[in-house]
């Protein structure tokens, strides 16, 4: 919170930086659809093409950038998957976080409690031209036992299933729905329930899934909260400090700039309507006749102007510990003024435990997505019945790395036989090397040991 005065702050994008600067680190410079197994069986090698070209057509990495930004500066994002007859693929979509209304279990006392309802519910606001009312849009997915107690058989299973998800697509006006009251609690008797593009009215649709098509990507590791951090959280209050020692700097440098005069001992050019002194303007090369007693006096700020810039930086230095960002990150630090590589490594540390435990929070979320894709394929045909192999997204480095030395440990590690070409390749691939495809550059290093004997 700002506090009172909080809109006349001056704020010169250190927030905006944090998260930039977070995500960019999150994600690396890479991040790589990769499916287990894909260098040994040619069944394999197809699913990870097929992924591939999916992730491509819905362009996953850029709606990764937004999410995975949402999540680093809220807490938290979602992702809704959708089979879509018209384009034959799975479709995705990304969420606001502030949309997100899971039902948790009854005593739910870790992250591997899924909900068996969740919500997602947004006001659409009134259109006076139209004369559309504002309403409440809320669009639950709900796992329950199949209608008539039958079973079913999915693609991607083996035992039959009595589950099936449901999907509720409804709006209730404003005017009839109770603000503080709990989303998961209003009446289906007042609501209208909408249809999807094959006219199917969406009140309890059978998916025909048993499983509810929505991740929930938490930006920390979370536990019985469910829900994740903002990167943000801990640096709320340096922020505020930041903005208002920025705007007191501000105004210091206005009064050092073009400082207050003071005149005693002349006489000042009078309004000849009203007989009042009129109003001096400094500018350059302007010329007072001073009596002989006559003063010229101004009010100094400047160093006020210089304390209040140290303790900017003290706080962007408290700033960077907080952040875990350390200064070269946040480019208050020039690459010159850094003593050694040693030391700059060194630096890094806070950075390294944080990123690590971000993407540990992200290990389970991305192959469930992909896990999610697989099936909904199945369900439209387009894969045939059987086990998904685990599809993963590999996150490139995010540090700087000497690639020399990387390249020779890979290249002793294969000679000396305790590296396979698997690893010597992930290992160039972690250190920044264009390789796009690691199984593909397997295979062609394979081709070319063959070649040469």
């Amino acid at each position: 919170m700002l506090g009172e005065g909080g809109g006349q702050r001056r704020e010169y994008g250190d927030a905006s930086l944090i998260v930039d600067q977070t995500l960019s680190h999150l994600l690396g410079e890479t991040q790589q659809l990769v499916v287990e197994g894909a260098e040994d069986d040619t069944a394999v090698k197809e699913r990870e093409a097929l992924l591939r070209d999916w992730a491509q057509t819905e362009q996953l990495q850029m709606r990764m950038q937004h999410a995975e930004r949402n999540a680093v500066l809220l807490g938290d994002t979602i992702y809704l998957l959708a089979w879509s007859r018209t384009k034959g693929r799975p479709v995705l979509r990304t969420f606001d976080p502030g949309f997100y209304f899971p039902v948790l279990p009854d005593g739910a006392l870790d992250a591997d409690a899924y909900p068996d309802r969740v919500h997602l519910a947004w006001e659409v606001p009134a259109n006076p031209s139209t004369g559309r009312k504002g309403t409440l849009r809320r669009v639950t997915y709900e796992l329950g036992p199949i209608e008539d107690g039958g079973q079913r058989l999915y693609p991607w299973s083996r035992q039959p299933s009595a589950i099936t998800c449901y999907l509720t697509d409804a709006e209730w006006d404003l005017d009839q729905v109770d603000r503080a009251g709990d989303i998961d609690a209003l009446s289906p008797t007042r609501a209208g329930f909408r249809s999807n593009a094959d006219g199917e009215v969406l009140n309890r649709l059978d998916l025909q899934l048993d499983f509810i098509p929505l991740v929930h990507v938490p930006n920390t590791v979370n536990g019985a909260e469910h829900y994740g951090q903002s990167s943000l959280l801990s640096a709320a209050q340096l922020l505020d400090d930041l903005a208002a020692a920025d705007t007191d700097s501000q105004r210091a440098s206005a009064t050092t700039g073009s400082p207050i005069i003071g005149l005693s001992g002349t006489r000042l050019p009078v309004d000849r309507r009203t007989g009042n002194p009129m109003p001096v303007e400094v500018e350059p090369g302007m010329v007072w006749p001073l009596g002989d007693n006559g003063q010229l006096s101004t009010v100094d700020t400047s160093g006020q102007l210089a304390e209040l810039r140290a303790y900017v930086e003290s706080l962007r230095d408290r700033l960077s510990v907080v952040t875990r960002l350390p200064a070269s990150v946040l480019g208050t630090v020039r690459p010159s003024e850094v003593p050694s590589g040693y030391a700059l490594q060194l630096s890094f540390g806070p950075l390294d435990a944080m990123v690590r435990s971000m993407r540990l929070a992200r290990e389970a979320k991305y192959p469930l997505l992909l896990k999610m894709v697989q099936r909904l394929y199945q369900l439209g045909g387009v894969v045939p019945p059987d086990d998904n192999p685990r599809a993963s997204l590999a996150f490139g480095a995010y540090l700087p790395t000497d690639q020399t030395t990387a390249l020779d440990l890979a290249a002793r590690g294969v000679q000396a036989g305790v590296l396979s070409l698997e690893t010597a390749v992930r290992l160039l691939v972690e250190a920044g090397f264009p390789i796009q495809d690691a199984a593909l550059e397997v295979e062609r290093l394979r081709r070319s040991i063959a070649t040469a004997a």
